[in-house]
């Protein structure tokens, strides 16, 4: 058995609203692909209003290196072409005829170069993404190693168990197949205590990697950092276990299926449980008329997600519908003065702060940020909760400045904006630090191009 690494460093989110283990399946009437989602791709349309597609039809690519394509998830008609201000492209809405009809092609023998051109001609080269900068994977790279994490840490996050159990030997041959991809075995992590499927613990080609903690110790940023960090000049590539299933049916069948669970959670939600349906569903057909009022919909978790709205779909790299009570109401009566005995405390400036985790009840959550942009404020807190070997306030400060070489040497190959979340969580200062990361890895990306 290997040895655990333990994340001391972190914080789990007690929310209520966990999705029960119940599987139903829907088939919505439309899904959207939305080329927002995919960082560094700058989408040239191949598709328009009225057009016929089967999954695997490519509705656009990459301007910068056109074998980066991404495909339609379902047949049907594209019935929508949505755009945003100076016309970004938003979104390419698909109206399916509920026959799921796929491309076909024709897979022989395995070797690396088949399976890197069998994946970008399908379009799912698209799920693969790599470190630094979090972006569709170089397919004209090879990376230093290629991780997949087995368990999720955020709050209210999918059992990836529960998930996996649907598609035990699509997940086998998906790893196969991404192992010859990558010419190693894959670094698969598992929770020591919440890992518990067959599927993740015996499956082949891996190296196993036990990791026990609170979160953010489900992060490939965390898992990465404390098996092998990454230095200038390393690529890692990685995928999700739902990624790993789609590339698994398609080598074994021929045909794309992109069938996802999706969980939908939340303390606004009446009944949370799972979805059964394909990639870039619609928020509506997931929650229904079943939500108590004035929500917000996220597409993803409460920390990383985005703002969805009930007519919205799910994101391309998502597994969740996250729904809880918007932050709009008139502020409680003396506010932080009132002793608060129920409430979620970080510094201790409640009651409940001073309770072991172990012991608190679930909070219901809103969006409210219960303050206003302020100063940067010091509160030496921010290391409390980030368990990568990195330096996060002097990181985050090089990031606003646009320091190059600080940023290098403080460690900016290595992280993510996810990495960030907890940090932005607990800012006093309530500043937007996930963009702040992003902007500065946006920045290194088009200095080293």
């Amino acid at each position: 058995m290997s040895s655990v690494i333990r994340i001391k460093k972190g914080l789990d989110i007690n929310l209520s609203g966990k999705a029960l283990l119940s599987a139903e399946n829907i088939d919505p009437q439309s899904f959207a692909i939305q080329p927002t989602d995919f960082i560094g791709l700058l989408p040239r349309l191949l598709v328009h209003e009225g057009d016929s597609v089967k999954a695997g039809t490519p509705l656009f690519h990459n301007k910068h290196d056109e074998r980066i394509q991404v495909v339609s998830p379902v047949s049907g008609t594209v019935s929508a072409i949505r755009r945003g201000e100076k016309r970004r492209l938003e979104a390419i809405v698909i109206q399916s005829d509920g026959k799921y009809e796929s491309l076909a092609y024709n897979i022989g023998a395995l070797d690396p170069d088949t399976i890197r051109r069998h994946l970008l001609e399908s379009g799912l080269w698209a799920l693969i993404r790599q470190r630094p900068y979090s972006v569709i994977a170089n397919p004209d790279q090879t990376p230093k190693a290629f991780y997949i994490s087995a368990f999720d840490t955020s709050p209210l996050a999918p059992d990836l168990d529960f998930i996996i159990e649907h598609f035990p030997e699509s997940f086998q041959k998906g790893l196969d197949v991404l192992s010859i991809l990558s010419g190693q075995k894959l670094h698969l992590c598992v929770h020591v205590k919440k890992t518990r499927s067959e599927v993740f613990l015996k499956a082949g080609n891996v190296t196993l990697h036990r990791f026990g903690g609170p979160h953010p110790s489900g992060n490939i940023g965390t898992q990465i950092n404390k098996i092998d960090p990454i230095v200038k000049g390393d690529t890692v590539w990685y995928c999700t276990p739902q990624d790993v299933v789609n590339i698994g049916r398609f080598f074994s069948t021929g045909r794309l299926d992109f069938t996802r669970i999706y969980a939908a959670a939340g303390s606004s939600l009446l009944q949370p449980h799972y979805f059964k349906t394909r990639l870039g569903a619609p928020v509506k057909a997931m929650v229904g008329d079943g939500t108590k009022d004035n929500c917000r919909f996220i597409s993803g978790n409460v920390l990383t997600g985005r703002n969805a709205g009930i007519d919205g779909f799910v994101g391309f790299y998502h597994n969740m519908i996250t729904v809880i009570p918007e932050g709009d109401q008139r502020h409680e009566m003396l506010g932080w003065i009132w002793p608060g005995f129920f409430k979620f405390s970080v510094s201790r400036t409640f009651p409940s702060g001073f309770v072991p985790p172990m012991l608190h009840p679930s909070f219901e959550l809103d969006t409210n940020m219960h303050g206003e942009i302020r100063p940067f404020v010091v509160t030496g807190k921010f290391e409390s909760v980030f368990p990568l070997d990195i330096y996060p306030l002097q990181l985050i400060k090089a990031c606003m400045v646009e320091d190059i070489d600080l940023m290098e040497n403080l460690g900016i190959y290595e992280v993510d904006e996810e990495d960030f979340a907890l940090c932005e969580f607990i800012d006093t200062s309530k500043n937007n630090i996930q963009q702040i990361i992003r902007n500065g890895l946006n920045l290194m990306r088009r200095e080293n191009e």
